[in-house]
C-alpha cells in the first residue's frame, strides 16, 4: 500500500513538472548595474554633479587662500594684533570645516535622491517592459547564477531608458 501511494506521489510530481515546463512561463534577467551606468540620464547627472562639486571646490580652495593670507599677515603683527588674527583664523578654520561638511552632505543627498528617481523609474520600465512582453517573472542578475544570453534583457531595456530620456 505504502508502495502505491509512495509511486503515486512520484508521478504527481513529475507530471507538475512536466506542465510547469510546457507553460508559458517567460523568465528574464536584468543587470541593474550596466543599465544603470549605460542609461544616459545618469551620465548627465553625474556631469551636473560633477559640475557643482568644481563649483564647490573653487569655493573651498577661495576659504584656504584666505586662511593662507591670514596666516602670512599673522607674523608681520605685533603680540596684540597677532592674537586677535590668531581667533580670526581659528574661526575661519572651523567655517572651512563647517563649509566641507555641508558641501559633502549635500552632494550625497543630491546623489542619493538621483540614484533613488533613476532606479525607481527603471523598475518602472521593467515591469512596463515585462507586463507587455508576456514575461512572467524578471530578476535581476544579481540574485542570479545562472542565466542564458538569451534571457538576458539589460540591452532592451537601456535602449528604452534611452529613447524615453530623449524625448
Amino acid at each position: 500500500m505504502r508502495i502505491i501511494f509512495t509511486l503515486t506521489l512520484i508521478s504527481m510530481f513529475l507530471f507538475s513538472g512536466l506542465a510547469f515546463a510546457q507553460s508559458d512561463t517567460k523568465i528574464g534577467y536584468v543587470d541593474l548595474s550596466r543599465a544603470f551606468d549605460e542609461y544616459q540620464k545618469t551620465k548627465d547627472f553625474d556631469k551636473e554633479l560633477e559640475k557643482t562639486g568644481d563649483i564647490k571646490q573653487g569655493q573651498r580652495e577661495k576659504l584656504v587662500k584666505e586662511i593662507r593670507n591670514m596666516r602670512d599677515e599673522l607674523e608681520l603683527m605685533n603680540d596684540s594684533a597677532r592674537k586677535k588674527k590668531e581667533g580670526d583664523i581659528e574661526a575661519k578654520i572651523r567655517l572651512l570645516q563647517e563649509f566641507d561638511q555641508d558641501a559633502k552632505a549635500e552632494l550625497t543627498k543630491e546623489r542619493d535622491d538621483m540614484v533613488r528617481d533613476i532606479l525607481k523609474e527603471m523598475n518602472g520600465v521593467i515591469q512596463e517592459y515585462g507586463k507587455g512582453h508576456g514575461y512572467s517573472i524578471i530578476v535581476n542578475d544579481r540574485v542570479l547564477l545562472y542565466g542564458s544570453d538569451a534571457l538576458d534583457l539589460t540591452d532592451e531595456v537601456i535602449k528604452i531608458l534611452n529613447e524615453g530620456y530623449k524625448k
